[in-house]
């Protein structure tokens, strides 16, 4: 059975189950007196109720029962328990050394940033206008000159919940405020109509006041109340939007260093794989980014939760540490006060895959991350300024991480994946990472890459190199499968903080 299961590090109490293992199996000598589903834990020893559970060679939480040897580990059995605070800030920040610089074909912006896509947005203030701004996009797609522009990869109506009903001068406005001008700036845009209703909180004037949204001018703002309702918008709109995309479509792609890459890293639907396959492979792909001179963001705070320490350790700065340590405590009130907790977090999903508690899961989730130094820390859609690996405070939930991360400047977005999460994210590409050869199998339409087969003996440093080939070639036009499929219209989910009133 030597197949069937794997050891993470030499000090674990437990392996991780690669096949669905029946009772009575013989599992690194021991007789296993339950079945273990693919991806689960089962104990290698005895293991006494409050002792503490070790994957990584970190723990995952304390037994809350006696576990006997070859046990099935998990919910029934296993509960959160104290992790590390010895935080040790700038402990592990080495250098990686560089690699040579590479090149992929991007647009060229006037502020120095380079996009991967050339969309021209249409940007809501308010839900309130969502649907004109769907309506405009529309009839842009469906008119034959503006469908026609070359180098234009589409319109896209930026739409969300928000932008009224909340106070205009709390966190949860100058979150939302920081959401959408990130994602006026982002480079994947090549020009942006911003549509307001006219009375909302989040006003259209505030937002254009606030400093110039766009340093290329391609940028234009209006209300449907000032001119004058739905019908009369949408045409102004197609006026505005002929303006804007025949500037745009004079931009081509042209060779630009790989140093000009802004990527997201994410996970969502994880499993008992994520930190053994795809994970550590977008890992490596990171590093080499970073080697190169690229910038990659790591995010979701609830799903680092019980791991900081291993990202503090790597700060380059004081500073950057206390910043982390900050933005966790921040979230220990945030879900207090809500009448949540930090442990709300694996799924129902992540648990059928074989996660149970957060330390787990965050360990799994770090991985992501490489091992370059932690160069920075940013709140959620704050604009990156920092080169090399950065983490971005965002909740777990993946739409609005993502959302936070484009924000703050990402053109690339990379998500692994155990169960098989399906979405986009315009106007950034979405490369999706599958852990596993049967979910890789069973959505083979959706998953651009199979990280699966690093249990069948593909090493992870060649898999993190497969991964960057393909950032490459997507950040150089390559469509990605949620590409194809049309998926991006409906993810821009800003994080929303504070009372809906």
């Amino acid at each position: 059975m030597a197949d069937a299961f794997i050891r993470l590090h030499a000090t674990d109490n437990l392996v991780i189950a690669l096949a669905d293992l029946p009772k009575g199996s013989l599992v690194d000598g021991q007789t296993l007196p339950v079945p273990v589903p693919r991806g689960h834990k089962l104990a290698t020893r005895a293991i006494a109720k409050g002792e503490t559970v070790l994957r990584y060679g970190q723990s995952i939480g304390q037994a809350t029962e006696d576990i006997p040897a070859g046990g099935h580990i998990h919910t029934h059995n296993l509960g959160m328990g104290p992790h590390s605070t010895d935080y040790a800030i700038g402990q592990h920040a080495t250098p990686l050394p560089p690699l040579p610089e590479r090149t992929f074909m991007g647009y060229h912006r006037s502020d120095g940033q380079v996009g991967t896509r050339n969309y021209i947005g249409i940007l809501t203030s308010v839900n309130c206008s969502g649907s004109v701004a769907r309506f405009i996009a529309e009839a842009a797609e469906k008119d034959p000159i503006l469908s026609a522009m070359p180098n234009i990869d589409g319109f896209v109506p930026i739409v969300h919940n928000s932008g009224c009903g909340m106070s205009g001068v709390n966190e949860g406005y100058d979150t939302l405020m920081r959401t959408l001008k990130g994602y006026a700036r982002n480079a994947n845009f090549g020009g942006i109509l911003l549509v307001g209703l006219g009375c909302e909180v989040m006003q259209v004037p505030d937002l254009v006041g606030q400093g110039r949204l766009r340093p290329d001018g391609n940028f234009r703002y209006m209300t449907i109340q000032g001119i004058g309702g739905t019908r009369a918008t949408i045409a102004k709109g197609l006026e505005v939007l002929a303006e804007m995309a025949t500037v745009a479509s004079k931009v081509a792609r042209a060779p630009a260093p790989v140093s000009k890459l802004i990527v997201g890293l994410q996970c969502g639907g994880s499993d008992g794989y994520s930190g053994i396959t795809a994970n550590p492979a977008l890992g490596v792909a990171s590093d080499m980014l970073v080697q190169m001179g690229g910038t990659t963001i790591l995010s979701e705070t609830p799903e680092i939760y019980g791991a900081e320490h291993l990202l503090t350790r790597r700060a380059v700065s004081p500073e950057v540490g206390e910043k982390l340590i900050e933005r966790i405590r921040w979230w220990e009130n945030y879900t207090a006060i809500n009448g949540g907790e930090m442990d709300n977090n694996p799924s129902p999903g992540n648990k059928r895959g074989g996660l149970t508690t957060i330390l787990e899961k965050s360990l799994g989730a770090v991985a992501k991350g490489g091992t370059a130094p932690l160069a920075g820390v940013y709140k959620f859609a704050e604009p990156i300024t920092s080169p090399g690996f950065v983490y971005m405070d965002s909740p777990g939930y993946d739409p609005c991480s993502v959302t936070g991360q484009i924000a703050s400047g990402a053109t690339i977005i990379v998500f692994t994946t155990g169960r098989g999460s399906v979405s986009g994210y315009k106007p950034s590409p979405c490369i999706k990472l599958a852990t596993n050869n049967e979910m890789y199998q069973r959505m083979a339409e959706d998953m651009d890459i199979n990280c699966g087969d690093i249990i069948d003996g593909v090493s992870i440093a060649a898999k993190g190199a497969e991964i960057l080939e393909r950032i490459i070639a997507t950040a150089s036009g390559a469509q990605t499968l949620s590409e194809q499929l049309g998926f991006g219209g409906a993810e821009f989910v800003p994080w929303q903080i504070g009372a809906v009133m």
